[in-house]
C-alpha cells in the first residue's frame, strides 16, 4: 500500500487504542453545542437551504400537473385532451383507459398502508420477530419473484431480482456477526418509541398525507400505463421520479420530528420530567415543516442512495480476505463513499431537529462528533438502518406482488409496469413506519456521542453494553491497523532485500 495508507493506519492505531474511559472524557469535554433550554428556542431558528425547498416545490407542482394531465387524457375516453400527438416521440401509444388501472394502484395503496399500520401496532410486542423475519425472508422472496419474472419471459426484471437476491444473501452473510448488537439497539429504540404515543400519531398522520398524494400520483401513473405500449425506462423514470423524492421528503420529515422529540426526552431524563419544554411535539413539527424543510428536501435527494452503497461496500470489504489488488479497488470506492457520507448522512436529521442547522453543516458536525469521540466505530458496526431497509423492501415487494397478481388476472401485459410502481408505493408507506424506529436509533447515537451519561441515566444496562461494544470495536481497529502496518513494513524490508 502507499505511504499515506501506512501513516493513516499508524495514526488510526494510536487513536483507536485509547480506552473507553478516555473516549467518555472527550465526549464530556465536548459537551452539548447548545444549552438544553436553547435547543427549541425560536431565536436560533433561521430558514435553511431555501434553494432546495424552492426546487422541491417546483418539482412537485410541475410533475404533479403533468401526471394529472396524463391521467385526465385517458379518463373514460382515449386522448380526451388531444395531447397524444405531443407524446408520440416519448412512447408508443396504446388505447387503454385510466380507470382500467387506477383500482390496481388503490389496492397497492391499501396493502402498503395496512402493512405500515400493522408494523406500528405490533411495534411494542413483536418488533424483534418482525425484523428477524425481514432479514431472513427477503432473500427467498427476491429469488421467488425472479423465478416468476423468468416464467413470464421478463428477463430483465428476472435478472434484476436475481441479482438483488444474491447481493442480499452476500450482505447478510457478511454482517451476521453484527446482528445481535443490531437487534439490541433496535429493541432499545422500540422501547423509546413505544413510550411516546404521540410519535405513533405522527406516523399515522403522515401516512394519511402520503395516501392523499398517492391518490393523485396513481391517477397520473394509471394514465401513463394506459397510454404507453412499451418504453419501460422512459415511463418508469417519469412516474417514479415524482414519487421517490416526495416519499423520501415525507419520511425524513417524520425522522426530524421524532428525532427532536426523542432527543429532548433523553437529555431531560424522561417524557414527564419537569424541565421538558411545553408542547415539544408541536414545536418539532413546526420547525420540520417550515425553517428546516429545505434541509430535509436537500438531504432526501442523496442520503438514502449513499447510505445503501456504503452498506454494500462495507460488507463486501470485510470479506475480501488477502486479495490485495481487489482490496485496493474496493478500498478506493469505500474511501470515496466515506467522503460523501461526511456530507450526506442520516444523523444530520437529529442536528437539524435540535439545533436548526443546514443539512451539510449538520451532517459534517454529526460525523465529526462521532469521529472525535470514537463513537464512529460503533456506528459503523451497527446495521440497524440496513435491517429496517430490508423490512421496507419486503413490504414493498408484498405490495407489488398483490397489485401485480390482480393486474395479471385482467391485463397480463401490464404486470411489470403496475407491479414495479406498486412496489415503490409499498416501500414508501412501510418506510414511514420504519423511520420512526430509525429516528430513535440516530438520536440514541447522537446523545451517546455528546454525553454518554444521558444514555446511562435512561438505561444503565444498555449504556454498559454500548460501552463494552465500543471498547471492543476500538481494540479491533487498533489491532487491525497494527497488523496492516506490520505487513507493510515486512513488505518494504523484503523489497529492500530483493534489490540488494
Amino acid at each position: 500500500m502507499s505511504d499515506s495508507n501506512i501513516s493513516s493506519s499508524s495514526s488510526s492505531s494510536s487513536s483507536d487504542s485509547a480506552s473507553i474511559a478516555t473516549v467518555d472524557q472527550n465526549v464530556r469535554r465536548n459537551g452539548r453545542m447548545i444549552d438544553d433550554g436553547d435547543t427549541f428556542s425560536p431565536k436560533v431558528r433561521r430558514w435553511r437551504d431555501v434553494f432546495w425547498l424552492a426546487i422541491f416545490m417546483l418539482h412537485l407542482i410541475a410533475l404533479g400537473f403533468v401526471l394529472v394531465l396524463l391521467g385526465l387524457n385517458r379518463f373514460k375516453k382515449s386522448d380526451r385532451l388531444n395531447i397524444d400527438r405531443y407524446t408520440n416521440r416519448v412512447w408508443e401509444h396504446n388505447n387503454g383507459l385510466t380507470e382500467n388501472y387506477w383500482p390496481n394502484y388503490a389496492v397497492a395503496g391499501g396493502v402498503g398502508a395496512a402493512l405500515g399500520w400493522i408494523w406500528l401496532l405490533l411495534l411494542g410486542s413483536h418488533a424483534n420477530l418482525m425484523m428477524k423475519v425481514s432479514v431472513h425472508i427477503l432473500t427467498t422472496y427476491l429469488a421467488v419473484i425472479s423465478v416468476l419474472c423468468f416464467w413470464c419471459k421478463q428477463f430483465f426484471w428476472g435478472v434484476a431480482f436475481a441479482t438483488g437476491a444474491a447481493l442480499q444473501f452476500l450482505y447478510v452473510i457478511s454482517v451476521v456477526d453484527r446482528l445481535p448488537f443490531t437487534m439490541l439497539v433496535l429493541q432499545k429504540a422500540v422501547k423509546m418509541v413505544w413510550s411516546l404515543p404521540e410519535v405513533m400519531r405522527v406516523a399515522y398522520a403522515f401516512m394519511a398525507v402520503m395516501l392523499l398524494w398517492m391518490g393523485i400520483w396513481s391517477f397520473g401513473a394509471a394514465g401513463v400505463v394506459a397510454s404507453s405500449r412499451g418504453d419501460l425506462g422512459r415511463w418508469w423514470l417519469l412516474v417514479v421520479s415524482c414519487l421517490f423524492w416526495t416519499g423520501a421528503v415525507l419520511c425524513n420529515t417524520v425522522h426530524v420530528i421524532v428525532s427532536g422529540l426523542v432527543f429532548l426526552v433523553l437529555i431531560h431524563g424522561g417524557r414527564n420530567a419537569s424541565p421538558m419544554p411545553p408542547n415539544p411535539l408541536m414545536k418539532s413539527l413546526r420547525y420540520a415543516v417550515t425553517t428546516s424543510f429545505g434541509s430535509i428536501c436537500y438531504g432526501s435527494l442523496f442520503t438514502a442512495a449513499i447510505r445503501t452503497l456504503r452498506w454494500k461496500i462495507r460488507g463486501f470489504r470485510s470479506k475480501i480476505g488477502n486479495n490485495e489488488c481487489l482490496f485496493c479497488c474496493v478500498d478506493f470506492l469505500f474511501q470515496l463513499v466515506e467522503t460523501l457520507v461526511r456530507f450526506f448522512n442520516k444523523y444530520a436529521y437529529v442536528q437539524i431537529a435540535v439545533y436548526g442547522k443546514g443539512f451539510n453543516r449538520a451532517a459534517r458536525d454529526a460525523w465529526e462528533l462521532f469521529q472525535s469521540t470514537g463513537v464512529e466505530a460503533l456506528v459503523a458496526y451497527d446495521c440497524s438502518g440496513a435491517v429496517l431497509l430490508m423490512g421496507t423492501v419486503l413490504g414493498g415487494l408484498i405490495t407489488g406482488t398483490c397489485a401485480g397478481v390482480w393486474t395479471w388476472m385482467t391485463w397480463c401485459d401490464r404486470v411489470i409496469m403496475v407491479g414495479s410502481t406498486a412496489m415503490l408505493m409499498g416501500m414508501v408507506l412501510v418506510g414511514l413506519a420504519m423511520v420512526v424506529v430509525e429516528s430513535a436509533v440516530t438520536s440514541i447515537y447522537i446523545c451517546y456521542a455528546e454525553d454518554p451519561l444521558l444514555i446511562q441515566k435512561w438505561d444503565p444496562q444498555f449504556f454498559n453494553q454500548m460501552s463494552e461494544k465500543l471498547h471492543q470495536r476500538l481494540q479491533h481497529r487498533s489491532a487491525l491497523a497494527r497488523e496492516i502496518l506490520t505487513q507493510n513494513q515486512h513488505d518494504t524490508r523484503m523489497q529492500d532485500i530483493f534489490h540488494l
